[in-house]
C-alpha cells in the first residue's frame, strides 16, 4: 500500500474527503517526524512506539572495489510493533 492508496481508505474508513484524510495523514506524520527530532519517543497505544537509536560508527566495505570505508554513526528512526498490532498480524 502506497501513501494515497493509505489515504483513500482512511478518507472511506473515516467518512472523510480524501483531502482531509490526505491532511489529517500529512499531519500525523509531520508530528511524529517533529517528536524524533527532539530525540523524544511517539507511543500510540495497541499499534507500536517510534523512537530514534544510535547506530554507532563502523567499518564497511565498498561493494564495488572493495576498499573498507569509514561509515559514521547516526540517529536512526526505531519502530516497535506493539502487542495488539502484532496479534493483528498474526
Amino acid at each position: 500500500m502506497n501513501k494515497a492508496e493509505l489515504i483513500e481508505e482512511i478518507a472511506k474508513s473515516a467518512d472523510i474527503t480524501k483531502a482531509s484524510a490526505a491532511r489529517a495523514l500529512d499531519a500525523v506524520i509531520d508530528a511524529v517526524t517533529e517528536t524524533l527530532k527532539k530525540n523524544d519517543s511517539v507511543t500510540l497505544v495497541g499499534f507500536g512506539t517510534f523512537t530514534v537509536g544510535e547506530r554507532a560508527a563502523r567499518t564497511g566495505r565498498d561493494p564495488r572495489t572493495k576498499e573498507p570505508i569509514k561509515i559514521k554513526a547516526a540517529r536512526v528512526p526505531k519502530f516497535k510493533a506493539g502487542k495488539a498490532l502484532k496479534d493483528a498480524v498474526n
